[in-house]
């Protein structure tokens, strides 16, 4: 049996969620047995597409969580969770970094005394415990974190692993895995859920490249959707633009809000105040436009344009469809 656990996050149709396949290249780098994936029965099941993904990918077991109770509460989730580690020996979970995920890594803390990494930018083995790397306080520091519980759990952030295929393709065995939920995970109940209106772009934690604006847009976003658009990027925001209205809560890129790692994150009229960069200082690179030349922002970027984004931006847009053709 593996010895690594890879929870399978999904939509509702059943589409593997991008980070996922990060982290079963990660899994399969750090075992010498199958990589085994669990999949939260929620609904939706695993697609023929998604299983040749993950055998291409090395999976060789799916595990699906079935329970009595709504395993997308993260109470429940965890119980399954901790369940299934038992049942295949396994000593690692990994997932994808995201609010939920912290939520059930805390309640498997809690539960088995796991000892667990959110935020792993890094994983490997050394010294016979696996030593995950993570950069801490606003993106200034690189750490890395020795896991010597016999139990351990690390969620990853996206844009992390280069993916790659197993040296040889597996076919993965799917298999159903029923736990009964304990009364007090039972009495959390999802009563309603609303899906987010589809906009094309990938999600903000997960994207390779992304548009974001602060107050310097004063409100319009149009101009940086549009370059979102062409980039095929997602569309991010500072905690001023989204306590203004101007943009969802959901895109909020800050210590308060989503941590990003992307490839490549362009901010206009994004000041770069220091709750802002810890959630973006690890991005790949950093292209600043700001009509302000002393804004902090300019500190951490890689490239800097100081101009109007109302002017700029546009440019830029128009001069990447050229280029496209």
């Amino acid at each position: 049996m593996s010895d690594i656990l890879v929870l399978l996050d999904h939509t509702s149709t059943g589409a593997l969620r991008t980070p996922v396949r990060e982290l079963v290249t990660l899994a399969r780098d750090l075992t010498d047995g199958g990589v085994h994936g669990a999949w939260p029965a929620d609904g939706a099941e695993p697609d023929e597409a998604a299983l040749a993904e993950l055998g291409a990918l090395g999976v060789t077991h799916v595990h699906r969580l079935t329970s009595d109770a709504d395993v997308r509460v993260p109470a429940v989730l965890a119980e399954g969770v901790a369940s299934l580690l038992d049942a295949t020996g396994a000593t690692t979970l990994l997932a994808v970094s995201s609010f939920e995920n912290k939520e059930l890594a805390a309640y498997l803390a809690v539960a088995t005394g796991a000892g667990v990494v959110t935020d792993a930018d890094a994983l490997e083995r050394a010294d016979g415990a696996l030593v995950a790397g993570k950069t801490v306080f606003a993106g200034t520091w690189t750490t890395r974190t020795a896991l010597r519980t016999p139990l351990a759990v690390v969620l990853v952030k996206a844009n992390s692993v280069v993916v790659s295929p197993a040296p040889v393709a597996a076919a993965p065995q799917v298999g159903e895995h029923a736990f009964t939920a304990s009364p007090a995970a039972s009495r959390v109940r999802v009563v309603e859920r609303t899906e987010r209106p589809a906009t094309g772009r990938p999600d903000l934690g997960s994207a390779h490249i992304v548009v974001t604006g602060g107050r310097g847009t004063d409100g319009d976003f149009s101009a940086l959707e549009e370059l979102a658009d062409v980039l095929g990027g997602a569309v991010g925001a500072t905690r001023v633009a989204t306590d203004e209205g101007w943009i969802g809560h959901d895109a909020q890129i800050g210590q308060t809000g989503v941590t990003i790692s992307p490839r490549l994150y362009i901010g206009a009229g994004v000041s770069g105040a220091v709750h802002h960069r810890g959630g973006m200082q690890a991005s790949g690179t950093i292209v600043a436009i700001n009509s302000d030349p002393d804004a902090p922002i300019f500190e951490i970027a890689d490239f800097g344009v100081v101009g109007d984004l109302t002017t700029v931006v546009p440019q830029l847009t128009a001069e990447l469809r050229r280029l496209k053709g």
